[in-house]
């Protein structure tokens, strides 16, 4: 049955199929399809906006029209479906973007290991257990944050740092992103959401020495008091040069 009501509406020109909404929506109304966002089925969006802030572009509005009445019913049995073809067996098969499909990898066996290309330097096998990275791209109730020892990395550390793979990723769940060039509330949000919900054992927040990274364990700790949580958070430091300069415990 078709209704006036509040619903999503997509600007095409302005969409370039990022991907970051698809995560923003808990209803899993959205997904990109041939290189643009597209509502799934009106009955899955519920007209709230949760996604606007998501779009770096400014293509998703909220419009009043008539459209189908929102099913809740309908989107805990999508959703469902969803789980069981996406989180256990690899990307969903909906055409979803990649960079925002989540991925559980499998530690490397002992065979893998053996037929790492030889262009990896250091002879061995990544450490990173899931996919996305990016902390936009990462939603409160993604599965490999339940228990985690977490990693908060700054974006240019992950790369200054040539043992960052051995030293920080092996054995921690890892959220990317920059403090600079993001938005903080936003991230703010996120690990507070998280902190609430997941369980996180543990926190290491890994920047480098300049001003602007500064602010990550700032925004990491306004998380924790926003949620109330008591978790055990550590800042390791990098130089310019790629020198870890600094490992304190801050509560």
């Amino acid at each position: 049955m078709k209704v006036i009501r509040k619903i999503i509406q997509i600007d095409d020109e302005k969409c370039d199929g990022c991907g970051q909404c698809v995560p923003g929506c808990a209803e899993g109304a959205l997904q990109i399809v041939d290189g643009k966002a597209r509502m799934v089925a009106e009955k899955y969006c519920d007209g709230l906006g949760a996604c606007l802030g998501e779009c770096p572009n400014d293509a998703l509005h909220i419009i009043e029209r008539e459209a189908e009445e929102f099913d809740e019913l309908a989107v805990e049995e999508y959703l469902a479906a969803q789980e069981k073809t996406g989180v256990a067996d690899g990307p969903k098969p909906s055409g979803a973007c990649p960079s925002a499909t989540i991925q559980i990898h499998s530690p490397a066996g002992a065979c893998d290991k053996a037929n790492t290309p030889a262009m990896h330097a250091g002879g061995g096998s990544s450490y990173l257990t899931h996919w996305p990275i990016q902390i936009r791209l990462i939603p409160p109730n993604a599965p490999f944050l339940k228990g985690a020892d977490l990693l908060v990395v700054a974006d240019c550390a992950a790369l200054s740092f040539p043992q960052v793979q051995q030293v920080f990723v092996k054995g921690r769940v890892v959220m990317m992103g920059c403090p600079k060039f993001d938005t903080v509330q936003e991230y703010v949000d996120k690990f507070a959401q998280i902190f609430r919900q997941a369980g996180i054992k543990s926190i290491t927040v890994l920047i480098m020495e300049v001003p602007c990274c500064s602010g990550l364990p700032g925004i990491v700790k306004k998380g924790l008091q926003a949620a109330e949580a008591g978790i055990p958070m550590s800042v390791a430091t990098i130089s310019t040069k790629g020198e870890l300069i600094e490992l304190k415990n801050i509560g």
